[in-house]
This record gives C-alpha cells, structure tokens and sequence, in this order.
C-alpha cells in the first residue's frame, strides 16, 4: 500500500491508580507508535475524566483516521469508552498492559479495563479488536502494525468505485452479486453499462488509442507481429478505453462481460485489455465477475502487487499438484522470464490479444470473497507456485498447496466455492484475516 495507515490515540487512566507509572508506560508505548509504519495522530497525554478525553474527539475524528487506537493505561469504567466508541466513523482497537506479579498494588488494573469496556460493547453488538502485551513486546506491535494495514484496506473499500461492464453470462451464477448488500458491507459504490454500449463506445475512438499499448506490448511479445494486425488493435482500442474510464471516472476496478460480445460485436479478445488493466493495478474481472474484482483489490491492497483472478482448472492427486489458468490475463509481471513470453490467441474463439506464459515460483496467497452458502465469507489458501511448463494456453501456473491437492478440491466444493479465485505473490493470509474481521467476514481457511 502507498499511505500509511492513519491512527488516531486516546490514552485513557484513573488518577486513583499508579498515575507515575502510567504516564511511563504511555511514554514508552509513545515511542514504540512513534517508531512504527503508521501516520500517527493523537498527543501522549493520559485522559483522566469523560469531559477532557470527550474534548479530543472533533480533531480524531477530522483527521480522516483509518483506525482508533485506545490506550487502556489504567483501568476505567465502560461508560467513556462506550461514548467514544458508539459513533466513531473507523475500526477500534484498544491495548492493555501487563504489569509484574509483585504481590503488592495492582498498579495500572489495565486488562480489566478493556474487558469491562468490550462486554458493554458487546451488548450494543458493536466489536473492537484487542492487543494485550508490553510496549517492547513485538508480537503486539506487528499485530497492531497489521490491524492499521487491514482498517486502511477497509476504508478503501468505502471508497472504492467500480464499474460493471454487461451481464454476467446465463449459468453463471457465481458472477451475481447484490448491489445494497455490496454497499451495505464495503461501502463500494457500483455503476453499470450495458456491453454493447461500451463496444459502441470503444468503436468511436480514433484507431490511434491503439499505438501506445502495441507500443508497450511490442516490447513485452516478440511474436505481437504475428497476430492478427486488426484484432490486435481493436483488443488494444478497449484497454484504452477502459483506462480512460477508469482514470476519468474514477474507478478502482471494471469488471466486464467479455464474452461473447467482445468476439461477436468487436471481433477482438477482452482478455488481452483486462490484463493490461490488471497490470496497471486496476483490476478487471471477466464475465462480469463483480466479486472477483473487489478480491482482487482485496488481495492487491494487501500485497502491493497485481492480482490475477484465475480459475482452478486441473487436479492432479498422484503428482499432488494444481493448475491456476485463465485464458490470458495474468499480469506481465508474473511470468516466468525463463520460458516463453508471448502474445496468442483466444484457444476457442480463435481471435487475439491473449498473453502466453508460465507463472513464475514463488509462495503465493488466494483469496476470493464468497457468496457460497448463501452468506458473504472470505476465503484464504496458501501454497508455492512451482517451476513447471506451460500447463494450457493462455496464462497459467502449476502450484503445491499447503494441503495436498484432493484434499483442497474436496474441500472447496463442500464450501460452495466460485470457479474464480484472486491469487497474488507472497503470503498475506495474517493481514487478510483481520480485513475480514473488520469487514464483519467469517474466514474459510482452504488449507
């Protein structure tokens, strides 16, 4: 991601505890939020009563924070917490602190302070993440550096716009979607164009959008020569199009109905322009796939890299392997510089721009927001992209799952699993369970 996330800080304590040594577990806890990757917000002062804690509540919440962050220094009563919590527009979490078994004076109480504020909480069904441990303590300051990453994610996604090309194809059910329940949950804002209009529109444009991307594409396939001249650039007229959408309007993803019209109505590929999009970090899902895009971005935001929505399309329990593949709309930066890197064509439809590799190795996180069930749920699976040959035309790669092979195909079809599944580089499952968390998603951990 390119901002930090922003925190907002609100030290509460009770002058009827240690106040000294609150203040020196603030301070440290100061320095350790100083030092980490976030845009801090908020003063190093404990608040001690409702009215000069209520008084830092207009400047946190103009901030335009990304997460609350409550330091529980000392105990307090619910009461303040609930105030503070209720009707603020981010995620919160609270951190308490725990302090040596002396046999003395319970100094600080601090762990109980939360406890007694997540129950009150609770009962108003409203949920904040917790972090209990030291300042010095870096399990706690990775977990919270990952929380402020996944609240970001989160409020991306109230901003996020994206743009549905078409009609999913008839049968195609795992492409649907729910424009109140996407609104409801992420907060993404969603428009429509019927697909022949934006082929109308695409027509319109003088041929020449199509030189800078065969430009670029020329660099990336030695073969770009070879395809059909015409086809190919009216593959490339749309990716212009659809970039020109995006940058005016505003849209963080397009997903578009590729098929059958782009062939029948255009007489091009989509693919080849969908994986430029997704190179350019702007994903765009085929067959009109909504979900796919918003896991896409999903993962993209979480990874820093291009995602590639992709289907599973072979199973092999001897070899104990899978194959990812989509007709050819990885992003470039995927591939395996050590085979072939090329332009080709649609395998049925027989008509350009489709891009030709093998994914590169590498460990590698999938992830897809489901609607399997009947329920919104995230699911997660990891494993290693592995070096092998092109397994089909198109883009594909062969992986080893964390699970072995028939047990991941089992259990995706028990959970009523989409053919369509988002797959970025690295592995980003930690970070991603707590978007889920925030986003209210139960998680479906696939191996």
């Amino acid at each position: 991601m390119k901002n930090k996330a922003k925190v907002g800080v609100l030290a509460l304590g009770r002058t009827t505890f240690d106040v000294p040594y609150a203040q020196e577990m603030l301070a440290q806890a100061w320095q350790v939020l100083k030092g980490m990757d976030i845009e801090l917000v908020g003063e190093p002062a404990l608040q001690f009563d409702a009215e000069s804690a209520l008084q830092m509540l207009p400047a946190l919440k103009q901030a335009d924070l990304d997460l609350l962050l409550i330091l529980q220094v000392t105990f307090t009563d619910a009461s303040l917490t609930l105030e503070v919590v209720r009707d603020f527009p981010v995620p919160t979490a609270m951190w308490s602190f725990p302090e040596a078994r002396t046999g003395g004076r319970l100094r600080l109480n601090s762990f109980c302070g939360v406890n007694l504020a997540c129950h009150a909480l609770s009962r108003e069904a409203i949920n904040v993440q917790t972090l209990h441990g030291l300042p010095d303590d870096s399990r706690v300051v990775n977990e919270l550096q990952q929380l402020a990453q996944a609240a970001a994610i989160v409020k991306r996604f109230k901003q996020a716009k994206v743009m549905v090309i078409g009609e999913h194809p008839l049968g195609f059910d795992a492409c649907n979607y729910n424009q109140q329940q996407l609104k409801h949950q992420f907060g993404v804002e969603i428009t429509r164009q019927p697909v022949l209009e934006f082929i109308d529109e695409v027509k319109a444009l003088p041929d020449s959008m199509a030189d800078a991307p065969y430009a670029r594409r020329a660099k990336d396939f030695p073969n770009l020569a070879e395809m059909d001249q015409t086809a190919t650039r009216k593959t490339l007229k749309v990716y212009s199009a659809l970039r020109e959408k995006a940058q005016r309007e505003g849209y963080t993803g397009i997903a578009v109905r590729c098929w059958p019209d782009f062939f029948t109505d255009y007489g091009c590929a989509a693919c080849g322009a969908l994986a430029l999009m997704n190179e350019d970090k702007v994903p765009c899902g085929c067959e009109a796939d909504m979900f796919g895009v918003l896991s896409s971005l999903m993962a993209q935001w979480a990874s820093g890299n291009a995602a590639f929505n992709t289907d599973l399309v072979d199973i092999d329990p001897q070899d104990n392997s899978v194959v990812f593949w989509h007709c050819g709309q990885a992003p470039i930066e995927m591939a395996d510089r050590d085979g072939p890197v090329q332009a080709t064509i649609h395998s049925n439809r027989k008509l350009p721009l489709l891009s030709e590799f093998a994914l590169k190795p590498g460990r590698i996180t999938l992830c897809r927001i489901t609607q399997g069930e009947g329920k919104l749920r995230l699911m997660l699976a990891g494993g290693e992209m592995i070096k092998a040959p092109l397994a089909f035309s198109g883009t594909a790669g062969t992986a080893r799952l964390d699970v072995d092979a028939d047990t991941y195909r089992q259990r995706l079809i028990a959970a009523g699993m989409e053919h369509h599944t988002s797959l970025v580089y690295g592995e980003h499952r930690p970070l991603l369970r707590k978007v889920a968390n925030l986003l209210g998603l139960d998680v479906i951990e696939l191996t």
